[in-house]
């Protein structure tokens, strides 16, 4: 049996939707969620976006583990964000997954009112991946509800896709994948204690326990970034590695330098968004050649920000 979200206290309006996972919320799903509510307000209808709480794929292979561009409560402000008027979180399940496409275009329909849907130009939904897009259009028909296939958007030839962003992000091209995403990459996490070797050097830092255990980390190395601290935005640098210098052995750290900011962050959730990488993670003779390379870090930094 299907496991669905309860129906709200006051009947649904007929709406637009699209169809989705949507993890990161990047310039493609935008360029799609804008046609969404052009044709939403053509037919006057609420906009709406189908999505699931987590990865389909967690569902299907027990082992999956997602390496996530935006935690669930980060779509669904990002989603709010792109102007969207219903977000429905559609629990995936196995029974879910076996229903046919046409089985699955009559549940919106009866259970969520949507009377209009618009298709990603290379999405497919439901049990059987063979059936077309004509297919599709044929059990809108039957269904009484009006179908259309959204362009596809790309950026200097570039595919825009949360796959392409992943692959940039590993490799710690974080320009190139904010230019994807249409925002800068960002991690939220609370600061806890570390080592506090930081302020011997003369750079205090917040070591970061991320709140999101599947948010993507980039690549390890040193990083220039906006740190948002109560409402307010600070300058800074941040460190993803193993901190070889210092002997951290295996554990991998993520740690935040402000750079026009003094006090205690302990305990505070710190948004940091990540716009430039500055030089990999590497190894230094010692603590005084660190220390000079930090020093030449911060005025690139600066420089960034």
């Amino acid at each position: 049996m299907l496991t669905l979200p309860p129906l709200p206290d006051q009947p649904l309006s007929p709406c637009t939707a699209t169809i989705g996972f949507f993890d990161g919320v990047h310039r493609g799903h935008r360029f799609l969620i804008n046609q969404v509510k052009r044709q939403a307000q053509d037919c006057g209808h609420a906009s709406a976006v189908v999505t699931f709480p987590i990865h389909p794929r967690c569902v299907l292979q027990t082992d999956f583990r997602p390496r996530l561009l935006s935690s669930p409560d980060e779509k669904l402000s990002l989603l709010e964000a792109a102007g969207i008027d219903r977000c429905i979180l559609l629990p995936f399940t196995r029974e879910l997954s076996t229903l046919t496409a046409r089985r699955f275009m009559q549940l919106l329909r009866d259970r969520f009112c949507v009377r209009s849907l618009v298709v990603g130009y290379d999405h497919r939904f439901g049990h059987n991946r063979s059936e077309t897009f004509e297919d599709y259009c044929r059990y809108a028909r039957e269904l009484d509800i009006r179908l259309e296939r959204a362009h596809a958007f790309a950026d200097e030839d570039i595919c825009v896709s949360s796959s392409a962003i992943r692959r940039l992000l590993a490799e710690g091209d974080v320009s190139n994948a904010n230019r994807l995403l249409g925002y800068p990459y960002y991690i939220i996490g609370k600061v806890v204690d570390g080592y506090k070797v930081g302020r011997r050097l003369g750079y205090p830092t917040a070591n970061l326990q991320v709140t999101c255990a599947d948010k993507l980390i980039p690549a390890d190395g040193v990083y220039a970034v906006y740190v948002h601290v109560d409402d307010r935005r600070h300058a800074g640098m941040l460190n993803i590695g193993y901190r070889p210098t210092l002997h951290n052995g295996t554990e991998r750290s993520i740690e935040v330098h402000l750079l026009d900011f003094s006090g205690d962050l302990y305990c505070h959730t710190l948004r940091v968004e990540l716009i430039a990488r500055l030089r990999c993670e590497q190894k230094f003779d010692s603590l005084d050649s660190l220390i000079r390379q930090i020093d030449k870090d911060r005025l690139e930094a600066l420089r960034l920000l």
